[in-house]
């Protein structure tokens, strides 16, 4: 069961590194022109996002109506709603990291194989800044929910 989970996800990868190198996203100078609306705006991560959308929009309703993944016991659905500072300032730094850069994850790691210095940065900058994350939030104490008032009124 593990070998084809692991075939799936590495097939999975695959066609989704094909789809981001067939789309152009793995061209920094591509998602920098759809970041830049003043200047020579770009459309065309706005049309490969939409059918991104448009894709999960159709078949996310029917997978999640079976009883459960076909490679694993339960679905990983998240389910928190609420806002807080680390969503506010992780998302923050994505969107920085991103419109300097010109790459997120997906598209930094499928541009590794362009033999380009730059992703290669942008990938070590990466894995330095969830190392260091990692480090950091191990090393502070868990918050704890207040204690009631005990004292007697």
């Amino acid at each position: 069961m593990k070998l084809q989970q692991n075939l799936v996800a590495l097939i999975s990868g695959l066609l989704f590194g094909l789809g981001l190198g067939f789309s152009q996203m793995i061209d920094p100078q591509r998602v920098l022109g759809f970041l830049d609306l003043a200047g020579a705006w770009d459309p065309t991560l706005a049309f490969v996002m939409g059918g991104a959308v448009l894709v999960t929009l159709m078949t996310f309703r029917f997978i999640l109506k079976r009883p459960h993944p076909v490679f694993a016991g339960k679905f990983y659905v998240p389910t928190r709603q609420d806002i807080d500072w680390p969503l506010v300032l992780g998302a923050a730094l994505f969107g920085m990291g991103w419109g300097i850069g010109g790459y997120c994850p997906g598209p930094a790691l499928t541009a590794l194989v362009l033999g380009s210095l730059n992703p290669v940065l942008f990938v070590g900058a990466m894995i330095t800044g969830s190392l260091t994350y990692k480090w950091l939030s191990d090393r502070t104490p868990p918050q704890s929910a207040p204690m009631p008032d005990s004292r007697p009124n």
